[in-house]
């Protein structure tokens, strides 16, 4: 599988089944998109996600609000294509406890050429099917890594793992990204400011002056810069 980035923004996110594993997936894309979890019941996870302690019954038009919405209902393997037709989204998860469930999910999805993501199946993939990626965020910046499907425990370690290493990442961002602006503005040629950009985000220095402030960082990277553009 090639890993890309998706943008979801002004999506529809579909998951099929409210336990705590269509919770976990709803909870990872309802920053991103409208989610609607199908099924007969709910974790609790997901009542807090959609800020209700009620669902709507099937059929219902959703309200205006969070971007999580339940619906109670229990669609047979025959139905999951009418829900998809009427809710049209980007990506179907099929996340319920019912494998023959979980396949028509995936069959019907793939038919309409709608992304999906089964929870129930590891290792090779049809085109068209998708593995969520452990995520470690420090805004801007957002690693995603997976074992394929075939072991979640480790991708949770790895992630755990790199949570430390990209502890301040964001900001070191924003910084070299200010930078590099910057010299492109003040018309210092390409190679020049490619190596001023990479020394500033290689610099331990700058690392550790970000650790204060930005204004800390930002006098240690105008030294660096300073370094370069002399030599």
């Amino acid at each position: 599988m090639t890993p890309l980035y998706h943008d979801f923004a002004g999506e529809t996110v579909v998951v099929f089944g409210g336990g705590s594993v269509g919770a976990r997936k709803a909870r990872g894309f309802d920053d991103a998109a409208r989610v609607v979890v199908v099924s007969p019941a709910f974790d609790e996870r997901l009542r807090s996600l959609a800020g209700d302690e009620t669902a709507s019954d099937e059929g219902s038009e959703p309200a205006d609000g969070p971007s999580v919405e339940l619906v109670r209902a229990a669609p047979d393997a025959d139905a999951v294509g009418d829900w998809l037709d009427r809710l049209d989204p980007a990506l179907a998860v099929a996340a319920t406890d019912d494998a023959a469930v979980n396949a028509a999910v995936e069959s019907a999805a793939l038919d309409r050429g709608v992304l999906v993501n089964r929870t129930d199946v590891s290792g090779e993939r049809d085109p068209g099917s998708v593995v969520v990626p452990a995520t470690v965020e420090d805004d801007p910046v957002t690693v995603a890594l997976s074992t394929g499907g075939t072991s979640p425990a480790l991708a949770k370690a790895l992630r755990e793992r790199i949570e430390a290493e990209i502890d301040g990442a964001g900001e070191m961002a924003r910084l070299s990204g200010e930078v590099r602006e910057e010299l492109k503005a003040e018309g210092i040629a390409p190679e020049k400011r490619r190596e001023a950009v990479r020394r500033v985000v290689r610099s331990r220095g700058v690392w550790k002056a970000l650790q204060k402030g930005r204004s800390y960082g930002r006098q240690e990277a105008d030294t660096v810069i300073e370094e370069v553009l002399d030599r």
